[in-house]
């Protein structure tokens, strides 16, 4: 394994310009919807009035419930509701309304039977029992020299990673439903929606940006552990 003076290289050129991107990612999202928070709608629905508004066009009446917290919102699949921060839910700017709306498209996936939510639901189980277990069987691998122990570790370590990429489609789908709703009911305007796309575009972002930890951090491990490997043949 590489080092440079005492510290794993593989580190700082693979996980650290990812987490560096993560961090501006989390600004980026945080500036964004800020300055789109100032901005009110001509409209003047509030994210809870835009959420119901897009349920009744799509035959839906899932109850919408406040929730502390900023950027908290989210929507709970066993419940069957939907949970908006005060930011969000009370507030009738273009950020708001943009979120709920994101949140209320969450809602439709389960309703359509949207499949990759389907199948993220149905791997979470797999990925918290997966990254409980690979960070024992990576360190007992290193530590006895086990090297099938390791790649077990790596193995299970990338259940992280299968989770983020199946995250992607279901959070871009999530916030294409939220805009063709907020347009073809005229909730906001031409002008109001391009602010809400910022919105969701910066949200995404910090999906993109934890897949890319999270294959980041399996390319280390698994470069570390085939060196390893090789080493000891």
């Amino acid at each position: 394994m590489p080092y440079y003076y005492g510290y794993d290289i593989w580190y700082f050129i693979l996980v650290v310009p990812a987490l560096l991107i993560s961090v501006w990612a989390q600004i980026k999202v945080k500036t964004t919807f800020e300055k789109y928070s100032r901005i009110g709608t001509r409209s003047g629905m509030t994210g809870a009035q835009a959420s119901i508004a897009i349920q009744r066009m799509n035959g839906l009446n899932v109850p919408v419930e406040n929730i502390p917290g900023n950027l908290t919102d989210h929507y709970d699949p066993r419940a069957n509701v939907i949970r908006l921060s005060q930011p969000v839910g009370q507030s009738n700017s273009i950020a708001a309304i943009g979120v709920a709306a994101h949140e209320t498209g969450h809602a439709l996936q389960y309703a359509e039977h949207y499949l990759p939510i389907h199948v993220r639901m149905a791997i979470i189980p797999v990925t918290r029992f997966a990254s409980g277990m690979a960070p024992w069987l990576l360190i007992a691998g290193l530590v006895f020299n086990y090297s099938f122990l390791a790649y077990i570790g790596v193995f299970l370590f990338g259940f992280a990673v299968l989770f983020q990429l199946v995250t992607l489609p279901v959070e871009f789908n999530a916030s294409a439903r939220a805009i063709r709703a907020l347009q073809s009911q005229g909730i906001l305007t031409s002008e109001e929606l391009e602010g809400a796309k910022k919105v969701l575009t910066a949200a995404a972002l910090t999906y993109v940006a934890a897949m890319l930890v999270s294959l980041m951090s399996f390319l280390r491990l698994l470069i570390i552990i085939s060196g390893r490997g090789r080493r000891n043949r």
